[in-house]
């Protein structure tokens, strides 16, 4: 019976040393787990409507799964994907975020943060606003502004209406009018600080500015006539 046992004993040990490493890398591929952070990516939004609330882009979730699995998984491979072909304006939960993934069969998600999302969808609307010349600084003494023109003097907007509606105008970035003696004209941008309208097109406006002397100015060469002489009897 010993010798049995004691037969090719290196061989034996050899296959039980072989089978206790098969084995633990067979546990160590199902207990694996590998975190992510993936896109997420908003499709099929009706032409009528705009994204009006903030939304996390990235989502970071943990996926186990047999370790050859997970291997051959590009985390360019992975995103989560939310359908609004059927929505209306108002706000919408997403949860269960989990079950949005692309992931191959043998993968399960243990994790995802945050687990869900709250859209918002307006009405896009469009608007023509006029634009409002910023100026700073002031001419030279005895020179003053007298006339401002903007082309274009409107621009379209466009965006959530519960935004657009607010909007009176548009303002152009502050021109310098320091030191200034003459008309001028000058390229600016037009500043805008909301969220969700933006420009249709024109993003800037030609400015032209007039200026005129608040006092006439004497020639070097004119005369100054004497005074009248009274005549004494």
């Amino acid at each position: 019976m010993m010798e049995l046992v004691t037969k090719n004993w290196t061989l034996k040990l050899l296959s039980l040393i072989f089978a206790m490493i098969l084995w633990m890398f067979i546990m160590g591929e199902r207990h694996l787990e590998v975190g992510y952070t993936v896109p997420l990516e908003l499709q099929k939004i009706p032409k009528d409507l705009i994204v009006a609330n903030q939304i996390p882009s990235l989502i970071d979730v943990r996926i186990s799964g047999p370790r050859t699995l997970l291997m051959k998984v590009s985390p360019n491979d992975i995103s989560i994907t939310v359908d609004l072909s059927d929505l209306k304006p108002g706000l919408t939960s997403f949860r269960r975020l989990e079950e949005r993934l692309n992931l191959p069969s043998g993968m399960r998600v243990t994790r995802v943060s945050p687990s869900f999302v709250d859209i918002r969808l307006d009405r896009r609307k469009e608007k023509k606003v006029p634009v409002k010349v910023v100026l700073a600084g002031d001419p030279d003494p005895g020179y003053r502004v007298v006339g401002l023109k903007a082309i274009p003097d409107m621009v379209s907007i466009s965006g959530a209406e519960s935004e657009i509606k607010s909007i009176s105008e548009v303002m152009t970035e502050p021109i310098d009018l320091t030191g200034v003696t003459e008309n001028f004209s000058e390229i600016v941008p037009l500043t805008y600080e909301r969220t969700y309208t933006n420009f249709v097109d024109e993003k800037t406006s030609e400015i032209s500015v007039a200026i005129e002397a608040t006092e006439p100015v004497e020639s070097v060469n004119s005369i100054e006539p004497p005074p009248e002489q009274k005549q004494v009897e």
